[in-house]
C-alpha cells in the first residue's frame, strides 16, 4: 500500500508544483524536465541548484529569451537579452517590486533599513546617500584613496619583489579606501580594526540559507546578529563623540550626512539606521570593488596587448606625486577595461524581481504574460555574453566601449551596474575606487601571474569572484 501514498504524494507535489497562476495560454514556456538531471520531478530543482548559470544557458537556448523554472513552491520567470529586459528595468515596483525579494538583508542592515523601511523613509535614505556619492565629494576622496593604497603598499609589499594573493590584497584594500571615504578619519584611524573583524562575521553570515531562512538557528547567523549589535553600539558612540566635537570629522564622509538625516514626518534618524545604512554601502561597495578590481588586474595582465596600452595611458600622470578627479577621469581605456571586466565576470549572476501583478512582455512579436506573483529574474552572466548583443563575447575586448562601436548603448543590454530606476547608485565611486587603487599599483610596481591561467568564476557563489590562483609576483619600480 506504501506505493500508493507515494504516488499520491508524487502527484501532489507535480501539481503544487506545476500548478497554474494565471498567465493562461500566453504563459512563458515552462521548463519541465532536465536533459543534465533526467530524474522526474525533482531533475528541474537538482540542476538548477547544481549549476544555475549554465541552466539558464540551456534553458536560453532551449526556450529561447523568456521561460520559467518552477523551484519548489516558487515559479522563477527568467528575462534574457535585452528587448527582453525592457520590462525588467522600466517597470515601477507596483509592477515589478524589488523590496519583495531582498527582505532577508534585514537581518544584515538590520530594521527600517532601506528594503525594511517604509517608502517614504527609503526615499529619504537613498537621497542621502546619493548626495554623499556625487561628483563634488570625489574630489576629496580621491587624495584618501591614495594614502590609504600606499600605506598599505609601504606595509604589505615592502620587499623588492614578492608573491601576493590579489584578490586577498585588493579585499583588504577596498575596505580600507572605503572606511576612510565612508566612515571618517576618525573611525578608520581609531576603530578599524574592531570594525573590520565585525564586518567579516556580517559577511559570513550572509549564506545560501539566509535568502531562505534569514534568521535560521547557524553559527553564522548567531555571530552576524552578535556584530550587527556591536556595530550598533560602536557607532554610537562615534555619533556622540561627532555631536560633543565636530571639528574631528571634515565632513565629507557620508557618516556626516546620515547622522543629520531629518524624515519627512519630523522625526530623526536613528543610530541603529545610520549603522544599518553605512553597513549596507560597505556591503555593496565592498563586494563590487574587490572583485572589479581584482578581475580587471588579473584580465589585463592575461592580455599584454592591451597592458601594453594602458601603461601607456598612464604615463601622462608618471610625473605627479598625486592624482586629482580629472586625472581618474582622463583614464579612459582603464575605465573601458573595468567595464570588460564587469560584462565577463558581474558580481551577481541574478538580479531579482517580484511580479505584483500580471505583466506582459513581447519578444520577437510575441506576447507573454508573467502571472502575478513569479519571481522575474534578469541574468547579468548570461545575458551580458549573447553574441546578439556583444560581439566575441567570450573575449576581452575593452575597446567595445569606445567609439565607434560603442556596443553598451542599445538599451538594457550592459548591466554592469543593473540598469533602471534601481540601478547601483554608487557606481560613480566605484569607478573612481577601483581606478585610483589599480592606477597607484601600476605606477609602483610590476605584476606577473603566477599562474598562465585565468581563475574560474565562482558562479555558485552568493558574489560572483574568482575561484582558483590569484597570486601574483610584483617587483618594485623606481619611481623618480
Amino acid at each position: 500500500m506504501w506505493y500508493y501514498y507515494l504516488a499520491a504524494a508524487l502527484v501532489a507535489f507535480w501539481w503544487f508544483l506545476l500548478r497554474p497562476r494565471g498567465g493562461g495560454k500566453n504563459s512563458p514556456p515552462l521548463v519541465t524536465s532536465s536533459s543534465v538531471v533526467p530524474v522526474p520531478l525533482v531533475g528541474v530543482i537538482a540542476e538548477f541548484l547544481k549549476n544555475p548559470n549554465e541552466m539558464m544557458k540551456r534553458c536560453y537556448k532551449d526556450y529561447g529569451q523568456i521561460f520559467t523554472i518552477p523551484i519548489f513552491n516558487q515559479r522563477l520567470t527568467f528575462l534574457i537579452g535585452p528587448e527582453a529586459q525592457e520590462l525588467f528595468f522600466k517597470s515601477g515596483d507596483d509592477v515589478l517590486s524589488q523590496d519583495e525579494c531582498y527582505h532577508f538583508m534585514s537581518a544584515v542592515f538590520g530594521p527600517g533599513v532601506v528594503y525594511d523601511a517604509p517608502r517614504k523613509k527609503r526615499q529619504m535614505q537613498f537621497q542621502t546617500m546619493a548626495n554623499g556619492l556625487r561628483t563634488t565629494r570625489m574630489k576629496t576622496y580621491v587624495a584618501k584613496i591614495q594614502q590609504e593604497t600606499m600605506q598599505y603598499l609601504n606595509e604589505r609589499w615592502n620587499k623588492e619583489s614578492g608573491t601576493v594573493d590579489l584578490y586577498k590584497a585588493l579585499s583588504e584594500i577596498t575596505i580600507l579606501t572605503a572606511s576612510r571615504c565612508l566612515h571618517g578619519d576618525d573611525v578608520r584611524e581609531h576603530m578599524f580594526a574592531e570594525l573590520q573583524t565585525l564586518y567579516h562575521d556580517l559577511d559570513e553570515g550572509l549564506t545560501p540559507l539566509t535568502v531562505l531562512w534569514s534568521r535560521a538557528p547557524t553559527p553564522e547567523h548567531f555571530r552576524r546578529d552578535k556584530a550587527r549589535k556591536q556595530l550598533v553600539e560602536l557607532f554610537g558612540k562615534v555619533i556622540q563623540q561627532r555631536r560633543e566635537h565636530p571639528e574631528r570629522s571634515d565632513g565629507t564622509d557620508i557618516l556626516s550626512l546620515f547622522m543629520d538625516i531629518k524624515y519627512k514626518d519630523g522625526s530623526s534618524i536613528t543610530e541603529e539606521e545610520v549603522t544599518g545604512l553605512l553597513i549596507a554601502l560597505l556591503f555593496a561597495g565592498q563586494h563590487t570593488s574587490c572583485t572589479t578590481s581584482t578581475w580587471t588586474l588579473l584580465l589585463l595582465l592575461h592580455n599584454p596587448t592591451v597592458m601594453q596600452r594602458v601603461m601607456e595611458e598612464q604615463e601622462q600622470f608618471a610625473s605627479k606625486d598625486s592624482l586629482e578627479l580629472d586625472d581618474v577621469h582622463q583614464m579612459e581605456l582603464l575605465h573601458n577595461s573595468m567595464r570588460e571586466a564587469l560584462r565577463l565576470c558581474p558580481t551577481f549572476i541574478m538580479l531579482l524581481r517580484k511580479a505584483m501583478r500580471d505583466a506582459d512582455v513581447t519578444v520577437n512579436g510575441t506576447t507573454y504574460r508573467i502571472p502575478k506573483g513569479d519571481l522575474v529574474v534578469v541574468s547579468p552572466t548570461v545575458s551580458m555574453r549573447l553574441p546578439t548583443t556583444f560581439k566575441d563575447p567570450d573575449v576581452f575586448d575593452p575597446d567595445r566601449f569606445a567609439a565607434p562601436r560603442e556596443e553598451h548603448k542599445q538599451p538594457y543590454a550592459y548591466l554592469g551596474f543593473g540598469g533602471g530606476m534601481h540601478s547601483c547608485m554608487g557606481q560613480v565611486f566605484a569607478f573612481l575606487q577601483v581606478k585610483t587603487v589599480l592606477s597607484v599599483i601600476l605606477k609602483h610596481y610590476e605584476l606577473t601571474p603566477e599562474s598562465s591561467k585565468l581563475p574560474d568564476i565562482g558562479y555558485n557563489d552568493m558574489v560572483v569572484g574568482p575561484r582558483g590562483n590569484c597570486n601574483v609576483q610584483y617587483r618594485k619600480k623606481k619611481v623618480a
